[in-house]
């Protein structure tokens, strides 16, 4: 007896696919969700971070559907150009953090000195285009997953994980600031900015020691 052949998937469904893999990728604390958390809570640039970060996982996203994503794999070897380069800037940020922590009044303060939005935006893009993790999951994971769709579908998958990036980082961004004047206590503050620091410096110790 030979087996029917199964429909193809719809729009709909290679959307929902998208989103909730996207989803489920983009939750896991990493380098740009500390950075969106640490900007959301000073209430500073919290607008142009999160569109800086949206639209580079829309980029990337796309241009792992899109083939990006089976030439890394093909050339692993692309992942390294930025492993050092990365691990060096992850670490380096963790030192700051850490200082931060560490010296009262040098932590997050609602009234203190602040970021100018240049180096505020350049921060974001090194973390998302320094970071190897990024391209992984982005590129490589999320990528492959939607180039393997039919050709016509591909475009459904991007939109749903594109979705599922622009979310996240609006509910992060936007929400750390909404709950910043319940943690206006300058322990509370200076307690974020140490775990960011255990973050990075772990981000970028893992990126030394483990070759992608």
């Amino acid at each position: 007896m030979i087996a029917e052949a199964l429909p193809p998937p719809s729009a709909a469904a290679v959307f929902a696919q998208g989103w909730t893999l996207g989803a489920s990728l983009i939750l896991a604390i990493g380098a740009q969700n500390a950075l969106v958390l640490r900007q959301g809570l000073r209430r500073e640039h919290v607008g142009a971070v999160v569109a800086v970060c949206t639209l580079s996982d829309w980029l990337l996203i796309a241009l792992g559907v899109f083939g990006l994503g089976a030439l890394i794999q093909a050339h692993p070897a692309l992942l390294d150009v930025f492993r050092f380069g990365g691990a060096a800037f992850l670490l380096a940020y963790a030192a700051r953090a850490a200082r931060r922590a560490w010296q009262p009044g040098g932590s997050l303060q609602a009234d203190g000195p602040g970021s100018s939005l240049g180096a505020t935006l350049t921060t974001a893009l090194a973390l998302t285009y320094l970071n190897p993790h990024v391209y992984l999951d982005t590129v490589v994971l999320l990528g492959g997953l939607g180039a393997r769709q039919p050709a016509d579908l591909r475009g459904a998958f991007a939109l749903g994980a594109g979705l599922a990036s622009a979310m996240w980082f609006s509910l992060l961004g936007f929400g750390a600031a909404a709950a910043a004047p319940r943690l206006r206590s300058p322990h509370t503050w200076r307690v974020v900015d140490g775990l960011v620091a255990l973050l990075m410096a772990a981000l970028g110790l893992q990126l030394l020691l483990q070759p992608l």
